[in-house]
């Protein structure tokens, strides 16, 4: 009985073995933290606002400059805003950016979302590795995202 249990585990409904389930390559991420922002190259797109993992970070056009989001519930939950972790108190200004463009905007939550040019910036979370924007010019969540070019401004295609 035992050896029915041991080669059931390894295979498949089909019967198909399996030696390394669900095996993926973990993404390369840049060694920086998520509260800095930066400017890298996406083809595509152009030089855009990153993290400092090398994320893509992304501006709600039906946020206000210069206002806080208004990005909450569900939208957060499939935008997740770029936070300050605890502790720290500024974001970090990286290669490309304009350090006098970044700041930051309370949430009602009581966090703090990192804003370049006074929009707020957020995360599409099927971007898990550096050069990617699967999210730009998506309508989602009430309005369109875009990436941010180093001015600060939406990277609109043409």
């Amino acid at each position: 009985m035992l050896a029915v249990v041991l080669l059931a585990a390894g295979c498949t409904s089909s019967g198909t073995a399996i030696t390394q389930p669900f095996a993926t390559t973990p993404p390369v991420l840049q060694h920086g933290p998520t509260y800095e922002v930066k400017v890298m190259q996406i083809d595509g797109v152009g030089p855009v606002l990153v993290d400092g993992r090398g994320i893509t970070l992304y501006l709600f056009e039906t946020d206000q400059r210069g206002k806080p989001s208004r990005c909450y519930d569900i939208c957060a939950v499939q935008w997740p805003p770029d936070v300050l972790p605890g502790g720290v108190t500024a974001p970090r200004a990286g290669p490309g950016v304009i350090g006098s463009l970044l700041g930051s905007a309370p949430r009602t939550d009581g966090t703090t979302q990192v804003t370049y040019h006074g929009w707020p910036l957020y995360y599409w979370p099927p971007d898990k590795e550096p050069g990617k924007a699967t999210g730009q010019a998506l309508t989602n969540a009430g309005g369109r995202w875009y990436v941010v070019d180093p001015a600060g401004n939406a990277v609109i295609p043409k």
